[in-house]
C-alpha cells in the first residue's frame, strides 16, 4: 500500500466509489416501468382505480370519450388505453394487442377494505392463502383484467 494511505482509506473510498456508481444509483436500461393496460373502455376502469384511492392524472381523449388515463397513488403509476385509441395512434401496435387478458398482483395493506372498495367486481380467485405467506383475492377490473389483491399473512 502507498505511503499515508491506509486499508480503511481504501475500503472507504471504495465504498464511496461504488455507491456513486450510475449503475446503483439507477439502472443504466431502465429508469420505470409502467404497465399499460388495454381494455375497450377507459372509463369504468380509472373509477374501479378510484375507489381505491388512486387519482388521476393526463387524460387523453379518442373518439368522444377517454382513450387514454395515467392513475397515481404514490410512487404506484397505471396507465389504461383503449384499443382503438392504439390502433388509432399506431396501426401495427395495435394489430398486436387485445383487449383485457393482463393480470395485475397488488400488495395491500389490508385486504379486506381493498376488496371492500371495489365491492360488485367479479371476484375470479377465491379468498385463499399461499405457500409464500400472502392471502390474496383476484377481481377482474372494468375491463376483463384480473387484478389479484394480497396481504401478508
Amino acid at each position: 500500500m502507498p505511503a499515508g494511505v491506509s486499508y480503511k482509506h481504501v475500503c472507504v473510498s471504495s465504498l464511496r466509489a461504488l455507491l456513486l456508481s450510475p449503475l446503483l444509483m439507477s439502472n443504466a436500461l431502465t429508469a420505470k416501468v409502467t404497465p399499460v393496460m388495454v381494455v375497450d373502455n377507459v372509463e369504468p376502469c380509472a373509477l374501479f382505480w378510484e375507489k381505491l384511492g388512486f387519482t388521476r392524472g393526463a387524460e387523453v381523449q379518442h373518439a368522444g370519450k377517454l382513450g387514454f388515463i395515467i392513475l397515481n397513488s404514490g410512487s404506484v403509476e397505471l396507465m389504461y388505453q383503449s384499443l382503438d385509441s392504439i390502433t388509432a395512434d399506431d396501426a401495427t401496435m395495435g394489430g398486436h394487442l387485445r383487449s383485457g387478458g393482463s393480470s395485475l398482483f397488488v400488495e395491500v395493506p389490508n385486504l379486506d377494505a381493498a376488496v371492500k372498495a371495489v365491492a360488485g367486481a367479479r371476484i375470479v380467485v377465491a379468498d385463499r392463502t399461499t405457500f409464500y405467506g400472502m392471502r390474496e383475492i383476484g377481481v377482474l377490473d372494468p375491463g376483463g383484467n384480473i387484478v389479484l389483491f394480497a396481504q401478508q399473512t
